[in-house]
C-alpha cells in the first residue's frame, strides 16, 4: 500500500467522529428498514393473533411515548458520556501527558460507546416520525418499535460496561501497558530478520535541494524512491527520516546526478503532517513511554514507581530487538545502492529510552537502580558485542547519575553492586 495511503488512513483512526457517524448512519438504515419490513407486510404485528407477537404489541400513542423516551434519554446519556471522556483526557492529559491523548481519541471502545448511544437517538427519530393516530390514518411499526427496546436495553448495559472501561482506562498501568504492546508492535514490524546493508561514507556529489511543504514527516515512500532513482541510474540521500519536523525551505537531498524531476519524485515520496506519526517512526511509542515516566517523576507528581514500571517495560522492549536488526535506511537495486536514508540505529533508540528519564531521575536511588536491574537483564540476553557496549555506556551514566545527586550511602552502596554485577569497569 503506498504510504501516503497509510498515513491518510493513520489520520482517520485518530478522528473521534468517525465510528459514531459511521454507526449513526447504519441505526438510521436500521429504522427505514424496519418500518419498511412493516408498510411492505414482509413483517411485523399479526392483528389477527395478539398472542402471538413476541414484540411491542400496543398502539400509537404508546408507541410515540416509548420513542420519546428512548431518544431524550439516549441523547442524555450520550452527553453524559462525552463529559466523562472529556474528564478522562483531562485526567491523562495531566498526569501523563497531552501527547497520550492520542491513545485515548484512537480507542474505538470509546468512539462506538458514543455511536451506540447517538445511533439510538436517531433510530427511535427515525421511527417516531413514521407513528400516526387514529386522527392521521392510523400507523404503529411495532417491529420498528420493539427494535428501539431491543437498541435502549443495549444502551443500558453498553453505559455499565462504559464506566468500567472508562475507570481501568486511565490507570497509568493500563496506559503504560497499551503504549508498551505498540512498541512491541512496532519492533516486530520495522526491524529485520538479517542484518542491512551498511551506509556509503561518501555523500552525492549534486547540490542539496528542498521540496514543497512543512511538518512533520508522517511516512516515506522508499521502495517508489529507490525504484525512481534506479530508472535514473542515480543516488538519492535523504537528510530527513520519519519522525523529524522539516521546516519550510530545508535542504532535504541530495542526488548523485542532476536529473530532471527529482524535486517532484522526492516531494510525492514524502508525507507531512501537523503531528508525529506513528506509521514508520520507531521512536514514537519510545517518547510516549519516556514522557510518562518523566511526567511522574517531576515535582508535582512524585511518582517514581511509575517511571520504574515505564523502564522495565523500555527493558522488555529491547530484549525483543536482541534477536533482530534495524534498518540502516539504505536501498539497492540490482546489486547497486540508489537510496540512502536516515534510521534508527540502536543507540539512538538506547537514548531516546534513558537520556531524559536518567536526567529526571538523578536524586531517586528507586529508579536508578531499576534501570541498572534492567540494563544488566537486556545485557544477558544481547549478543551483540556492540549493543553491550552501548547498555554498558548507559549503566556508567547512571551510577555518575547516582554518585552526584544520591545522598543515602546505603542507597548510593546498592546501585554500585548492581554496577559492579552488571560486569562494568569504570574508573
Amino acid at each position: 500500500m503506498n504510504s501516503r495511503v497509510r498515513a491518510w488512513l493513520e489520520t482517520l483512526g485518530d478522528q473521534f467522529w468517525l465510528r459514531p457517524a459511521v454507526i449513526v448512519l447504519a441505526c438510521l438504515g436500521l429504522g427505514q428498514f424496519a418500518v419498511w419490513l412493516e408498510t411492505a407486510h414482509v413483517a411485523g404485528y399479526d392483528a389477527s393473533s395478539p398472542e402471538a407477537n413476541w414484540g411491542y404489541s400496543g398502539g400509537a400513542e404508546g408507541a410515540r411515548a416509548l420513542l420519546s423516551a428512548v431518544a431524550s434519554s439516549t441523547i442524555g446519556v450520550a452527553g453524559t458520556t462525552f463529559s466523562i471522556t472529556i474528564a478522562a483526557l483531562s485526567l491523562a492529559s495531566g498526569q501523563m501527558g497531552p501527547r497520550l491523548l492520542r491513545n485515548f481519541t484512537r480507542d474505538g471502545r470509546n468512539q462506538v460507546v458514543l455511536g451506540i448511544f447517538l445511533g439510538t437517538f436517531a433510530y427511535a427519530l427515525i421511527v417516531l416520525r413514521t407513528v400516526r393516530t387514529v386522527q392521521e390514518t392510523p400507523f404503529v411499526p411495532h417491529l420498528a418499535v420493539t427494535g428501539a427496546i431491543a437498541l435502549a436495553m443495549l444502551s443500558v448495559a453498553t453505559l455499565v460496561w462504559f464506566v468500567h472501561h472508562i475507570a481501568t482506562s486511565i490507570n497509568v498501568e493500563t496506559v503504560v501497558d497499551a503504549v508498551h504492546q505498540d512498541l512491541c508492535k512496532a519492533v516486530e514490524e520495522r526491524t529485520l530478520d538479517a542484518a542491512g546493508i551498511s551506509a556509503p561514507t561518501h555523500d552525492p556529489v549534486g547540490s542539496p535541494f528542498g521540496v514543497p511543504g512543512s511538518g512533520y514527516l508522517q511516512a516515506l515512500d522508499a521502495e517508489r524512491l529507490a525504484d525512481w532513482a534506479h530508472g535514473r541510474r542515480v543516488v538519492l540521500r535523504l537528510a530527513v527520516r520519519p519522525g523529524d519536523y522539516v521546516p519550510a525551505g530545508l535542504p532535504l537531498a541530495r542526488v548523485s546526478t542532476p536529473v530532471e524531476g527529482v524535486e517532484d519524485a522526492v516531494a510525492r515520496a514524502l508525507t507531512f503532517g501537523r503531528r508525529p506519526a506513528a506509521l514508520q517512526d520507531l521512536e514514537f511509542s519510545v517518547r510516549q513511554l519516556t514522557e510518562i515516566a518523566v511526567r511522574a517523576l517531576s515535582p508535582g507528581i512524585n511518582d517514581p514507581f511509575t517511571a520504574g514500571s515505564v523502564v522495565d517495560h523500555l527493558g522488555d522492549a529491547l530484549c525483543r530487538l536482541a534477536s533482530r536488526h534495524l534498518p540502516t535506511g539504505v536501498l539497492e537495486r540490482e546489486g547497486r545502492i540508489v537510496l540512502v536514508h536516515p534510521a534508527t540505529d540502536y543507540d539512538g533508540l538506547c537514548d531516546a529510552m534513558f537520556h531524559m528519564i536518567r536526567q529526571n531521575a538523578a536524586g531517586s536511588a528507586h529508579v536508578l537502580g531499576r534501570m541498572l536491574d534492567v540494563l544488566g537483564r537486556v545485557a544477558q540476553v544481547e549478543r551483540s558485542p556492540r549493543r553491550v557496549r552501548e547498555l554498558r555506556r548507559h549503566a556508567d551514566l547512571a551510577v555518575a547519575a547516582a554518585r552526584r545527586d544520591v545522598d543515602d550511602p546505603s542507597d548510593l552502596a546498592d546501585l554500585e553492586a548492581s554496577h559492579r554485577s552488571f560486569g562494568v569497569t569504570t574508573e
